[in-house]
Formats: structure tokens, sequence, C-alpha cells
């Protein structure tokens, strides 16, 4: 058994729902699958002593984890008084009309047509909640929609989809592209780097309690799966299924179709830069 110290981004063991920081609780929907791995994580963020509260992803429709949130908001002594998406995908955003009429909030999101009231989510924006502070941070790349939110009172960042807590996400082609990924794992660097950020809260698995190493892992992975589809092409392997087929031959076949997301989107990211 690999001692969890030595992977990337130094993942938590033990239970995955429950309190992973001072502010921020993690509730675990019931939609684990190859993609989302042990499930979606819902987070509920709130200062300690604060009776408001910032559900980040509600997840599924899914009526008994969504009334599971709100039991445990409640039980902390925590009323609900905003939803935040990270991104659009179902299993992160699909239930969030039906948790925002449960709660009686509103939906704040990139995209306008996830939200529910006036207000969106665009770079630079703090959102303050019963003396929360989230910062929301664009990392555009697995969906053109994604976003972070840095919670600097816990040094912790919340993903999304855009780092895992254990191995990689997908560039979702067409909508996800892999430059602007890049980037993104390159701002996610800089709030660990220079921002002091030491904690992941992704989207999916446990808690990363080595923000740096994380990314610096996605990074280094990005690159060599580039290098392997750039080689694949030169090979002859001119088609996205044969190059996944080429390159993720030790993957399980059941992701083949999610990793040829991914491909195109490295074989765009190669044609616009001429390397292929």
């Amino acid at each position: 058994m690999t001692d969890a110290a030595a992977l990337p981004g130094r993942p938590r063991g033990g239970t995955l729902s429950g309190p992973a920081t001072p502010r921020a609780v993690n509730v675990l929907a019931p939609n684990a699958s190859a993609m989302t791995l042990d499930g979606t994580n819902t987070w509920i963020v709130s200062e300690p002593d604060s009776e408001l509260a910032v559900v980040i992803d509600p997840g599924p429709l899914d009526d008994v984890h969504l009334r599971a949130v709100l039991d445990t908001a409640e039980k902390a002594g925590k009323r609900v008084a905003l939803t935040l998406l990270t991104h659009g995908h179902p299993d992160h955003a699909e239930g969030a009309a039906s948790f925002a009429e449960l709660t009686g909030t509103k939906v704040r999101a990139l995209d306008p047509a996830l939200r529910l009231g006036d207000e969106g989510l665009a770079q630079g924006d703090v959102v303050t909640v019963g003396g929360l502070e989230l910062r929301v941070v664009p990392t555009p790349g697995h969906t053109a929609d994604s976003l972070c939110f840095h919670l600097p009172a816990d040094r912790a960042v919340l993903t999304g989809d855009t780092v895992l807590g254990r191995g990689t996400t997908v560039v979702a082609h067409p909508d996800g592209r892999l430059g602007d990924y890049l980037d993104s794992l390159r701002r996610l660097r800089s709030l660990a780097v220079d921002d002091g950020v030491h904690t992941v809260l992704p989207g999916h698995g446990p808690v990363l309690d080595d923000a740096q190493g994380a990314v610096e892992f996605y990074l280094a992975h990005r690159a060599h799966r580039l290098a392997q589809v750039e080689t694949a092409v030169e090979s002859g392997y001119v088609l996205p299924h044969q190059v996944v087929a080429h390159v993720y031959a030790d993957v399980d076949r059941s992701l083949w179709p999610a990793a040829e997301l991914s491909v195109r989107a490295q074989m765009d990211y190669l044609r616009e830069h001429g390397l292929i």
C-alpha cells in the first residue's frame, strides 16, 4: 500500500464527508463512478462563529443528497445563504435549481444559463457572506466556465474539476482548451507559491494537503501526455481514437471516451503551435 504522503498533493486518508478545514465541510454525493471517483464533493463553507453558510456545487439532482446537505448545515447551526458553482457539468450543477428552491438562495456562476438571480461571478470578485471571504479565480480549461474559489482564511482553494483529489482531470474538448488549462494550472501554482495556499478542496476525491505539489504534478503530467500525443501523431496515429488506443493503452477502456476529449484538445493545441 502506498503511503499517502508520497502521492502527488499528499491526499488525506479516511472518510471524505465531514470537516476538512475550520471553514469547510464536505457532503459526499452518492454518484460514484469511474469519472466522478467517490462521488461529487459538495462543500459547505462558513465562518466558525457565523450563522450563514455558502454551498459550493450542490451536485446531481438527487433529493436525498440535497436534503443531506441542508441537514448538515442546519445541524451545525447554519443557514445556507448562497449557492455557488465551479462549472456547469451535471454532476456538480444539476441539483442547483432544486437546492436553491429548497434553501431560498440565489445561484451564482460564470455561465449566465446556470444563474438564479442577477449576479454572476467574474475575475476579481470577492464573495462575502457572514464574514466569510471567497475570492473568485477563473480557471478555464476543463470547461470554458470553470472557476476556483480561494479561501484565504484557511489557506485553501476549492478547485471543482480543475484539480482532483486523485488522478487527473479531462480537458473536455471542444469547450475545454488545453492552452487555457495550462494557464489555469499556472494561476493555481501562483496561489500556492505567492499566496500561501496549501490545501486543495477538490470537486472529487480526497483533500490534498500539498497544493503546490499537486499542481506541479498536473503540469508535469500534461507535458508528458502532450509529448506522447505528438510522438503518436508523428508515428502515423492521426485520428483521435487511434491516439487514445496507442497513448492510453494502460488506462481502463471505460475511460477512453473521456481520454479522447483530452486527446482532441491536445491535438488542437499542437496544431495551434505548429507542432503537428
